[in-house]
């Protein structure tokens, strides 16, 4: 299904609120039927996004409305590797409490914490 310029448009806009920590219009948008796993081109779901670009409050609003811990982007990442890597504590227990796993992904979360020396945040992840 090929989509229009104007639709293409509205979906950028959905991802760009994710990465700019828009949880408030963000909710608006999932709860009247966007999906909670949107994903870019490159398989970052909104909540990659939001964990990446460090916004807590939009990673808690995703999740309460159903995203998925457990995808993986293209280049084998997660939300919770993103979230270790940025070093958000708030994002890490989120997603941990809401299942996702730290072994996960072809650069899982324990993996970053890692490679990059950051035991506060290696801590944070269940063994």
């Amino acid at each position: 299904m090929d989509l229009t310029e104007e639709e293409l448009h509205f979906l950028q806009s959905i991802l760009d609120l994710a990465r700019q920590g828009e949880a408030e219009a963000l909710a608006t948008a999932i709860d009247s039927g966007v999906p909670a796993n949107l994903t870019s081109g490159a398989g970052d779901s909104l909540l990659i996004l939001a964990a990446y670009h460090n916004h807590p409050e939009t990673v808690r609003v995703l999740l309460e409305r159903g995203a998925d811990v457990s995808r993986v982007n293209d280049r084998g990442q997660t939300a919770l590797g993103a979230a270790v890597f940025r070093r958000n504590p708030t994002s890490v227990d989120l997603l941990v409490a809401a299942g996702a796993d730290p072994d996960q992904g072809g650069r899982s979360a324990r993996d970053i914490a890692q490679f990059f020396e950051l035991p506060e945040m290696l801590a944070l992840l269940p063994s």
